[in-house]
């Protein structure tokens, strides 16, 4: 599990700005959304500018190298470093739980994504570290063989020591670094907004969603997911052998769904594909998550994913999703003025189930600095 994320000079973020998941409250209800002692679900809030999106992309930075043949978004690199200080470089701190093991992985790129410095270290041992053109391997798991040494520095800043090491030394499966190679192939982030896109998960485009719902047999479970999220009813026709597109009957007539849809119900199909890609899925972040649904849609949604088994996270707008019917305090975080942090360390007081943290936040009773 990610526990902690941290990111300096990236985008609009001049200033380190850390993101804690790994210090949740002691609060007596909605357990099910803490994970071994992680916040497992939550909620970003903000105002309009204030980052939700950036930092959304910048915890998937590691994709762009520990996962090269997942899929990507093309202008990823197009405004990278923070405008004000172009000359330093991005720098990236993950924290990992794997298990019994603390994971620090730290790295920074320069512009175009190309990677200066790195470091591994596994509770509190240093694994290896790269600064400045100086590699050194720490740990006795990776002899200095000199080829392998001579070979490793002279690629040393075209690509990650970490693919470099499973590449050159086999390694068991439950090896820190395999699990956090396999974490980063596992990492979703999506957003439906005038174009569809997406980091992760897949190593290609999805191509069209429906072909995927009709040739997986999922008709009838696509049907059912609308029915019981929406309320909304499709009569699905059967499809064919060879269909790509999904029709439905109203009366007498077949109706193509793709053109006839909301923009709304477009949303729900793309999530309905992306549910059925989480099964492998250890971390997925959706952006602008609720942007053209209903307030009480977005609430039986969140629902819906929530149980889910991977970390899921979320931006939105919509402060109906602040409630402890459906989180916690812990679990809403705001995002403001270059920090992140939830609700329940944005107020002095103790806040209880039957509190309205809506009326709260709205009334201005949360402090943001």
């Amino acid at each position: 599990m990610l526990i902690k994320f941290a990111v300096t000079n990236f985008r609009g973020f001049a200033e380190r700005i850390e993101w804690d998941l790994s210090n949740p409250s002691n609060y007596e209800f909605n357990k099910s959304v803490i994970k071994n002692g992680v916040v497992k679900n939550g909620i970003i809030y903000g105002p309009n500018g204030s980052g939700k999106t950036n930092i959304g992309l910048a915890i998937f930075d590691i994709e762009y190298h520990l996962a090269p043949l997942k899929a990507k978004k093309r202008d990823y690199y197009n405004n990278f470093i923070y405008a004000g200080a172009i000359d330093k470089p991005v720098t990236f701190e993950y924290t990992f739980k794997f298990g019994s093991q603390i994971a620090e992985y730290i790295y920074s790129k320069k512009e175009n994504g190309f990677l200066v410095n790195e470091k591994l270290v596994v509770d509190g041992k240093s694994i290896f570290k790269r600064e400045n053109n100086l590699l050194t391997l720490d740990s006795e798991e990776f002899p200095n063989d000199e080829i392998i040494m001579e070979n490793l520095k002279n690629s040393a800043n075209n690509i990650s020591v970490v693919n470099f090491l499973l590449t050159y030394y086999p390694l068991p499966a439950d090896n820190c670094i395999v699990k956090l190679q396999e974490f980063a192939n596992k990492m979703l982030w999506f957003r439906c907004l005038e174009i569809r896109e997406f980091i992760g998960i897949e190593t290609q485009d999805n191509g069209i969603i429906e072909e995927y719902i009709i040739s997986n047999n999922y008709v009838e479970e696509f049907s059912s997911f609308l029915l019981d999220i929406s309320g909304q009813k499709f009569n699905f026709i059967t499809p064919q052998k060879g269909d790509k597109q999904l029709w439905y009957k109203v009366g007498n007539s077949a109706v193509l769904f793709n053109t006839t849809v909301s923009t709304g119900t477009h949303s729900l199909e793309l999530l309905f594909f992306w549910v059925k890609r989480m099964g492998d899925a250890e971390f997925v972040f959706i952006d602008e998550f609720d942007a053209f649904y209903h307030f009480d849609l977005s609430f039986k949604l969140c629902k819906y994913l929530f149980n889910l088994g991977c970390q899921i996270y979320m931006s939105s707008h919509n402060t109906y999703l602040m409630t402890n019917d459906l989180l916690r305090p812990d679990c809403n975080f705001i995002l403001s003025n270059g920090l992140i942090k939830p609700l329940s360390a944005c107020t002095d007081k103790e806040l209880r189930f039957g509190h309205n943290i809506e009326k709260i936040y709205r009334a201005g009773g949360f402090y943001e600095e």
